[in-house]
């Protein structure tokens, strides 16, 4: 089999597309299955594979952290003519999205893709609320041709159901818990961030309106102030609204900026809770990430989070908003540790269930169908 990729966001983007491709080409190359990865370029001076090819790019307005890429057809088409792919994967709606669409019409080539990214959610924390209806149009028109959608979640399946589109599949996301476990050694870590309250508190994300983090720093002053004495909070990754944040943070507050692999692993691992008040995931790969970790997530119920946390055992689900619900479950489980303990242990479990071997497993099988069915439907 032999795959193309066409996304706008790829390693060492830091989002849950990014993530999700990187783990997916790890895992081609260790079945040895051949593919190319055709992508925006990155400031970045690591290391490229000759089987991702960068495409020139800017910073795009409303997400600096992507890329927008200005593709090259008639260029592509030749490599992609030359690579002769099985199928074509799109896994974003933008310029390289595009590109993949009507290569994949050109050439005849199997279209398959996944939706990722819940962007009409997006529109009202931007205040581009009368964008919606041109925004369903287009990605209905987009996502047309493709003859299966894969969808992180059964919450954005219903979703896009009722938005009319069709050929849906489940794809969830997984979780490496050989990299996020809960045995780290979490004093030491403690010692090295220079951690001395009794209970850590994380978030880690985009700081940005879309993920809610104004509710984050309502939380985190709402506590108790006896509570509040025993709590340091961390605050991990980057976006527009950082340097807000950075102002009316509380002393025991710290951002830290983007953290990835072994160094996310462990604080990961050395905190008592998980708190995550977005709205807008499809998925949610950080909250799994916790719960690989041995950490209770007290998340917003809304999007694919609530497909992960099953409340009160792996964590709690509160009102998208919702200050003192988040407070109070906070509360909760910081005075009962048998509780967080038993939640803990629970994530955990739940956790080594979402393996990425098993997921991509089932994702080829679907490839293989859908390269199959002109055979099958020849000789039917």
């Amino acid at each position: 089999m032999r795959i193309a990729i066409f996304t706008d966001t790829y390693d060492p983007d830091i989002n849950g597309v990014a993530r999700t491709l990187k783990y997916f080409i790890h895992y081609l190359d260790n079945k040895k299955i051949s593919y190319k990865v055709f992508a925006p370029d990155s400031l970045s001076n690591e290391y490229v594979s000759s089987n991702v090819r960068r495409i020139k790019s800017l910073s795009f307005f409303l997400y600096p952290e992507c890329r927008l890429a200005f593709p090259n057809l008639s260029r592509i088409k030749s490599e992609l003519e030359e690579f002769s792919p099985d199928i074509i994967h799109v896994a974003t709606p933008f310029n390289m999205g595009l590109c993949g669409v009507y290569l994949a019409k050109k050439l005849t080539i199997p279209l398959v893709g996944s939706y990722h990214t819940d962007f009409d959610h997006y529109l009202k924390f931007y205040d581009l609320r009368f964008f919606s209806k041109i925004l369903w149009k287009y990605m209905n028109w987009f996502h047309k041709p493709f003859k299966k959608l894969f969808v992180p979640s059964n919450e954005t399946l219903t979703q896009l159901k009722c938005q009319g589109f069709v050929n849906l599949e489940v794809w969830p996301g997984g979780v490496d818990c050989q990299l996020f476990h809960p045995y780290y050694e979490k004093q030491a870590i403690r010692e090295q961030w220079g951690i001395s309250k009794k209970y850590l508190l994380t978030y880690v994300g985009r700081l940005a309106p879309e993920k809610d983090v104004k509710t984050l720093l309502a939380v985190a002053k709402a506590l108790p102030a006896e509570i509040n004495e025993e709590v340091q909070w961390f605050v991990i990754g980057d976006g527009p609204q950082r340097e807000e944040l950075q102002i009316e943070a509380p002393a025991n507050m710290t951002l830290t900026g983007y953290l990835t692999g072994e160094q996310l692993a462990e604080i990961y691992s050395a905190s008592d809770l998980f708190v995550f008040p977005s709205p807008t995931e499809t998925f949610g790969n950080v909250v799994i990430e916790a719960l690989a970790s041995g950490t209770p997530a007290i998340t917003a119920n809304s999007g694919g989070v609530k497909n992960i946390i099953k409340a009160g055992v792996t964590g709690y689900l509160c009102e998208t908003g919702n200050v003192m619900e988040f407070t109070n479950a906070i509360l909760k489980l910081l005075e009962n540790d048998d509780l967080r303990k038993q939640l803990g242990i629970e994530g955990r479990n739940y956790a080594l269930t979402q393996s990425w071997d098993k997921i991509f497993s089932n994702l080829l099988w679907h490839y293989r169908a859908i390269i199959d069915e002109p055979k099958i439907q020849k000789y039917a």
